[in-house]
């Protein structure tokens, strides 16, 4: 059998062994998912040949390209995929950080939303509460590791424990190369295959785009930046990150054949490292602010400002604006709603330090001791308190779903962090241990008490802040993507929690049951989806008519100018207004944010739906050049204004406002 075995293409051995001996791509670190060459066109006919059959009968009018990272030239498998679609709609899954473009080159209409949905999760942050956020954390924890600390350790980790192999095939590669060069001869294999996994591990990005065709400035600069930081925290190997740095940036002539191989295979590396290091690692152990850990985002940044989002929607307005505006999808670390309530925390610290303290006071006794220690440490009982923060149900129904819901994904977390246990070596006392507090504190009448109150409170501005992220994802230059089942509140933890089955039967009722109420009385109607509001229907509602609107003025939301507007009176940091233009369509958003300062100016943080208390010398300033008569989207009624709207007046009737107009001023 050993002899039948080893002359097959294929050698069995212990799993274990591919992370240190390998000699194929896989996805990720999967062993048994071995990539393809589609960069071959052979392979790109063979494995796409059902799909443009399905294309040329009509039946697909738009695509998404996942994980586009992992592919060896990217922009020439879009522009292969571009030639057989023709004018059809394309949009990659591409990881932007905030600031990071996407190639210009690129033949697509733009991304599927990470970017837009890490913008619009920062700017309901409180990005000035940093400081208070880092302290409050550090002294529950004990801890005052940063952000950055986090990712270099588990990415220096995965590539350690699970890419050695493919590190050192790089390695291996790059001294064939240079090893008879006399100026780089005494560079080590082992010193080479350090220098890398450090370059790797300190990318900034999921990965560059250099190809044959081009290697711009701004992917120079990616490794450029890599190589610096490497120098900088490893001293005793700055001549093989120099020796490394030079190969990859100013290669020889007789070396670009080998450079072209090995910066291809390269950038199909960092972003495994990035996605495994940071997504599936980082996340689920640094918990600061958890609305915040988000794929594509940066925790440690907390948020983004105002302006900072303005000039990320002008920017798409002008480069991509049919791009995806994406609020969840299925990789998301939790449900959009989930965020939205998450996020109110960030504006009230003081608060919130003191019912955590209370909290973890009160469930002392609660815990286990494991190996010694308290189950859950305190880390993992900060990442408890806001997920069910952020989770928690409406309704007492809905509690013992809840309850067998987030046992399951506080095992999920702790296995993904891979601090006290992990997928691959589970310590199912932990893991049991942490369940069992969790069902505890649920079945603690002390503790129920309290934190229901305080977070029934945040959960009313979270429906605010829910509402604005639906109405700014649906206005904002791009095309608004809904992920299934989000038409209604979604509390889902990350999956498979949110890939459960979708009740579209309750969806289509509600939408029929809201198609006769516009027509025979839409106040009251808003009237009651605003008393109604726990159960979802006014997210519903929010949707149906934006959609609507959309519909009826499809050049001005798909060629729309985007028009930052300016907000008079104190609470100018609270609003989110913006308007879109084209040949003289107009419509205006309006939406709220960090709405728990209004509410504590008359002694309560309870919401006063749908005004919220908005100060009376509040207004919405026009362009010169905008109409001064108006139509509410959202509730059909009619606002004037010449030069200025009255904040009250636009939402006086519901929470949000989408202002249609069109006409002379």
């Amino acid at each position: 059998m050993d002899d039948l075995l080893s002359v097959q293409l294929f050698r069995l051995c212990f799993w274990k062994v591919a992370s240190e001996e390998i000699n194929y791509r896989r996805f990720f670190i999967m062993n048994d998912l071995i990539s393809l060459h589609t960069e071959k066109e052979a392979v790109f006919d063979n494995i796409h040949s059902l799909l443009f059959d399905l294309v040329e009968k009509g039946n697909i009018t738009g695509l998404r390209i996942d994980h586009i990272n992992g592919l060896y030239n990217p922009e020439e498998y879009l522009r292969r995929m571009k030639d057989r679609l023709k004018d059809r709609y394309l949009v990659a899954e591409k990881i932007l950080h905030l600031g990071e473009a996407l190639p210009a080159s690129w033949p697509v209409q733009g991304t599927t939303g990470y970017d837009f949905l890490n913008c619009q999760n920062g700017v309901l942050c409180d990005k000035a509460r940093r400081g208070e956020f880092e302290g409050i954390y550090s002294r529950f924890t004990g801890s005052s590791v940063s952000y950055e600390s986090v990712v270099y350790e588990k990415k220096r980790l995965m590539a350690d424990r699970h890419m050695s192999g493919d590190v050192d095939n790089l390695a291996r590669h790059i001294k064939n190369v240079l090893g008879k060069d006399r100026l780089w001869s005494d560079i080590t294999l082992s010193g080479i295959k350090k220098a890398l996994t450090e370059l790797m591990v300190l990318f900034p990005v999921y990965r560059t785009y250099a190809s044959p065709q081009s290697f711009n400035e701004s992917d120079q600069g990616i490794i450029r930046e890599a190589a610096r930081r490497a120098k900088e925290r490893n001293l005793d190997l700055f001549n093989e990150l120099d020796f490394v740095e030079h190969f990859l940036l100013d290669p020889k002539a007789d070396e670009r054949d080998s450079w072209q191989r090995l910066i291809m295979e390269l950038q199909q590396h960092t972003g495994p490292l990035m996605a495994k290091g940071v997504e599936d690692t980082a996340l689920y152990i640094f918990y600061q602010l958890l609305s915040q850990n988000e794929v594509g985002g940066d925790p440690g940044s907390f948020g983004i400002s105002l302006d900072e989002f303005h000039r990320f929607s002008e920017e798409r307005a002008k480069n991509s604006p049919h791009s995806m505006n994406a609020t969840a999808t299925h990789d998301t670390k939790r449900g959009e709603d989930a965020r939205a309530r998450i996020s109110v925390l960030s504006e009230n610290p003081r608060e919130w330090e003191e019912h955590i303290q209370s909290w973890s006071r009160m469930n002392e006794g609660l815990k286990k001791i494991v190996l010694g220690g308290d189950v859950p440490d305190r880390n993992d009982e900060y990442f408890l308190y806001q997920t069910m923060i952020g989770a928690f149900p409406f309704r007492s129904d809905d509690l013992p779903s809840f309850r067998e819901r987030a046992g399951r994904y506080m095992v999920k977390a702790v296995r993904e962090s891979k601090v006290h246990s992990g997928w691959m070596k589970q310590d199912a006392s932990y893991e049991l241990a942490f369940v069992s507090f969790l069902e505890n504190i649920l079945e603690s009448e002390e503790f129920m008490r309290d934190f229901r109150l305080f977070q029934s409170q945040v959960a009313q501005h979270g429906i605010l802040n829910s509402l604005t992220q639906v109405l700014v994802k649906m206005t904002a230059p791009g095309i608004p993507d809904f992920y299934q089942g989000t038409e209604l509140w979604d509390y889902s933890f990350v999956d498979p929690d949110n890939r459960r089955t979708v009740d579209f039967d309750r969806r289509r009722m509600y939408l029929d049951e809201m198609a006769k109420g516009e027509d025979t009385n839409i106040q009251g109607l808003l009237q009651e989806l605003l008393a109604s509001k726990e159960d979802g229907r006014i997210k519903l509602f929010l949707i149906y008519r934006v959609l609507k609107a959309r519909q009826k003025n499809a050049d001005l939301f798909a060629r729309g100018t985007y028009v930052r507007l300016g907000v008079e009176g104190a609470i100018a940091e609270n609003i989110i207004a913006f308007a879109r233009e084209h040949e003289g369509a107009w419509a205006l958003t309006i939406a709220p944010r960090l709405t728990t300062a209004l509410s504590a100016k008359d002694g309560t943080h309870q919401v006063n739906f749908p005004g919220w208390h908005i100060p009376g010398d509040a207004r919405i300033i026009l362009p010169k050049n905008a109409p001064s008569f108006w139509i509410n989207a959202i509730t059909d009624k009619q606002v004037r204004g010449k030069g200025a709207i009255p904040l009250y007046e636009a939402l006086e009737h519901f929470p949000v406002a989408l202002l249609i107009g069109r006409g002379e001023p």
